[in-house]
């Protein structure tokens, strides 16, 4: 048995630094996977947050409490035969004990089969505070995702959104806002009655980038998420559109129309200078950048409709990545490089789409008529984007193999342009 390391313990609460309660995201599945694994997770402080950390991503089909057999707490309690029976092959078991230093949330992770634990942690719980039980939950998640799948979990990390809510009289109220991974926790970082855009993680999670029309023109905005500090980073001639960081947080790649036309330029964060990347009479913005830092792939019209193209950062010419459809916009590229998820219009619909690097194919994950900007979970098993549903934009999570949808709905707000944080 393990207890929770100091490491861990400290990466857990940074972020109750800064995130308190406030409206939550509904959560609705509007679509279940059919090779999800079932797994059953027996009541403990916290155990709903977890099946629905586990449900969210696709990859696993929870046992909802109807259907359990018994409600252990630990292996002792377990009657194999019954989870066998219900083909069940992994039990999550949790409970409450007395530690040196106060109560501890212990849980067990247990192959049904073999009759063995996979897993054995114990988790200080101080005062058990609602917070603190699902912060403590969301760890035991991304550990249960990794015994598993042997991949890293994402869920204790956040989504950037802008939300929109309408007023009387044709007024409109902006707010940037960040959530749990899961739609708990929603914290307002910027209210504007001006339109806020294209908000965009730092790698370290502690800052965004975001534009702002509160200065009457389009800004580059950054700001820092625990201090709440916020800085112009560009307001030059012209739009400053589309801010994306490098990997390495040492750059900015950004559209700029400083001669008039809309073009790719990285700016150095430190010196505050800019490289032009593009020169063409297309118009040229939404730069993503590659993993290892050395391509961008961006939006260009250049060929008479949107497409991709992919641009070395040494410069060279850009060669177009997209084909199919119309129209290809949003691109985003997983954290390991090896696939490009963006927005694909054809015939009316705009739907997410994804394609391994350096190949042609594309896979539409969606069958939604109006989505937009797709962006990768950092684990890459997930995308999370906007559509609109009922007049108004709501977040929906899709597995990057398109079997699982999730909804995430902000009551009683337009809600757009997400990004998953690192």
């Amino acid at each position: 048995m393990k207890s929770i390391s100091p490491v861990l313990y400290a990466v857990v609460w940074i972020s109750a630094l800064w995130f308190s309660s406030a409206n939550a995201l509904d959560i609705t599945i509007t679509q279940g996977s059919e090779t999800a694994q079932p797994i059953a997770v027996a009541p403990f402080p916290g155990s709903d947050v977890v099946t629905n950390d586990l449900r969210l991503s696709g990859e696993f089909a929870p046992l909802t409490q109807s259907q359990m057999v018994s409600t252990p707490t630990q292996l002792s309690e377990v009657n194999f035969s019954d989870w066998r029976m219900l083909d069940i092959p992994t039990l999550l078991v949790g409970r409450v004990v007395d530690g040196e230093k106060g109560k501890m949330l212990e849980f067990q992770l247990i192959n049904v089969y073999r009759q063995k634990i996979i897993l054995h942690y114990r988790f200080p719980l101080g005062d058990g505070n609602e917070r603190r039980v699902r912060d403590t939950a969301h760890v035991i998640s991304d550990l249960v995702y990794k015994a598993l799948t042997g991949i890293e979990g994402a869920f204790r990390t956040h989504i950037a959104y802008i939300s929109l809510l309408r007023k009387g009289g044709g007024k409109r109220s902006y707010t940037l806002e960040v959530a749990d991974a899961d739609g708990a926790n929603v914290q307002v970082l910027l209210r504007s009655p001006f339109p806020l855009l294209s908000p965009s993680w730092s790698p370290d999670g502690r800052r965004l980038a975001y534009v702002s029309f509160e200065n009457g023109r389009s800004e580059v905005w950054m700001h820092d998420i625990y201090s709440r500090k916020r800085s112009i980073i560009a307001n030059f001639k012209g739009k400053n559109s589309a801010p994306a960081w490098s990997p390495d947080g040492k750059s900015m790649a950004l559209s700029l129309s400083l001669d008039g036309n809309s073009e790719i330029y990285v700016m150095n964060l430190k010196s505050e200078k800019l490289r032009r990347l593009t020169k063409n009479r297309g118009a040229d913005t939404e730069p993503a950048w590659s993993a290892d830092g050395k391509k961008i792939v961006f939006l260009s019209d250049r060929s008479g409709r949107p497409q991709l193209y992919s641009m070395n950062l040494s410069g060279g010419r850009a060669s177009r990545v997209t084909f199919k459809g119309r129209y290809s916009t949003s691109p985003d590229i997983s954290p390991d490089g090896s696939q490009i998820t963006f927005l694909n219009g054809e015939g009316g619909r705009y739907r997410i789409a994804v394609m391994d690097v350096g190949r042609s194919g594309m896979r539409l994950l969606t069958s939604n008529q109006q989505d937009e900007s797709p962006s990768f979970s950092p684990n890459g098993r997930m995308i999370v984007y906007a559509t609109q549903k009922s007049g108004r934009g709501v977040l929906e999570i899709v597995s990057v193999d398109g079997g699982s949808v999730q909804q995430l709905t902000l009551r009683g707000k337009d809600v757009r342009e997400p990004v998953w944080s690192p």
